[in-house]
């Protein structure tokens, strides 16, 4: 079975100028293109379509640098922003200054190629860190992207081979501040990144050194993903089915504990488990995590003895008053999410 993957690969430091020089074609056209969409609205009531734009651009990309396909990706894209902040008018890419616009160039569908070792895209050769074995793979879209320390990747999407796993367990997870995020087989992953380079942070920022600031929050963020994603393989791998509880990154921003929200990658990790799942064969489920740190998982009931409310955040273990079963707070709301994943299941794996 086929499925859509895309792959992200680090381009050489010696293409930096040429990209650079390209990322500012693209913001130019993309700020012509906000210009005149505006224009026609305010003139003539009318909202431009990638259609319409087509013709406003036709021929500029050899004066530019810029691949004519590529033209047409950003007038598509512009549209498709434009229509999902349900604006008239669009921000302005900005090639220089302090909040400069990071470097963004679309790529069309056959439009890039793997070519004598290197990328080929637009009459250039782009040497690239190749971890994948790009050459086994027929490019689809792609883009090239800038990341915040001014280096440059290169992002495809390639039709990859699928198989099944082979689990037939299932299990509940319980996402947290406290622990990143917990199953009901006690495991987990602690997270807390942030937190662990927190005091080097500091101290980067106080003495005003911004290329070191920004590679800790590089180091912060790759070693977030680092652990997020060999923490979803390993649960896709070992199980059939898998349930998460429906705590709310956006939820929890909007409260004192938006540092330790942001920090445990909740919304990063159920993206890495919905796309994995999918193409393994896995059921992916959200489900509602109400009462799940209260009830007990043994007796089913909410004692007096579970912690509750914000006065209980402290408790991480506790004894049920009615059954007098042992819990580890969140294994035993991992388990109540399992529970009631298996109760949403048309058709059962049965509750182990």
């Amino acid at each position: 079975m086929k499925k859509t993957k895309t792959l992200k690969v680090r381009v050489k430091d010696k293409h930096v100028k040429l990209l650079n020089n390209m990322a500012r074609s693209v913001n130019f056209v993309w700020n012509y293109i906000n210009e005149l969409s505006t224009r026609s609205i305010k003139e003539r009531g009318k909202f431009l379509s990638a259609y319409d734009i087509h013709p406003y651009t036709k021929g500029a990309g050899k004066e530019l640098g810029l691949h004519s396909q590529s033209l047409q990706c950003i007038a598509a894209e512009y549209v498709t922003r434009r229509k999902q902040f349900k604006k008239a008018k669009l921000n302005w890419r900005k090639s220089n200054g302090v909040r400069r616009s990071l470097g963004w160039i679309p790529v069309n569908t056959g439009q890039s190629k793997w070519k004598n070792g290197q990328v080929f895209h637009n009459g250039h050769y782009f040497s690239v860190w190749d971890s994948y074995g790009l050459s086994g793979y027929k490019f689809r879209s792609a883009s090239l992207n800038e990341d915040a320390r001014g280096r440059w990747y290169f992002n495809v999407v390639v039709d990859v081979d699928t198989e099944a796993t082979e689990g037939e367990s299932s299990v509940g997870i319980d996402l947290g501040c406290k622990e990143a995020a917990t199953d009901s087989n006690g495991e987990g992953v602690k997270g807390r990144e942030y937190r662990a380079l927190e005091a080097k942070l500091g101290i980067a920022q106080r003495a005003k050194n911004k290329k070191r600031v920004k590679a800790i929050h590089a180091k912060i963020k790759n070693r977030r993903q680092d652990a997020l994603h060999q923490y979803s393989r390993k649960l896709v791998i070992e199980n059939a089915a898998i349930f998460v509880g429906n705590v709310s990154s956006l939820a929890m921003t909007k409260t004192k504990k938006a540092k330790s929200a942001l920090d445990a990658g909740w919304g990063m990790l159920k993206t890495m488990l919905e796309y994995k799942c999918d193409h393994a064969g896995v059921v992916f489920e959200v489900v509602n995590e109400a009462y799940s740190t209260q009830t007990c998982s043994c007796c089913r009931k909410i004692p007096n003895s579970s912690p509750k409310g914000r006065a209980g955040l402290g408790i991480r273990e506790w004894v049920c008053s009615e059954c007098g079963a042992e819990h580890l707070r969140d294994v035993n709301a991992a388990r109540n999410i399992l529970a009631v994943g298996h109760d949403r299941l048309a058709v059962g794996i049965p509750v182990l």
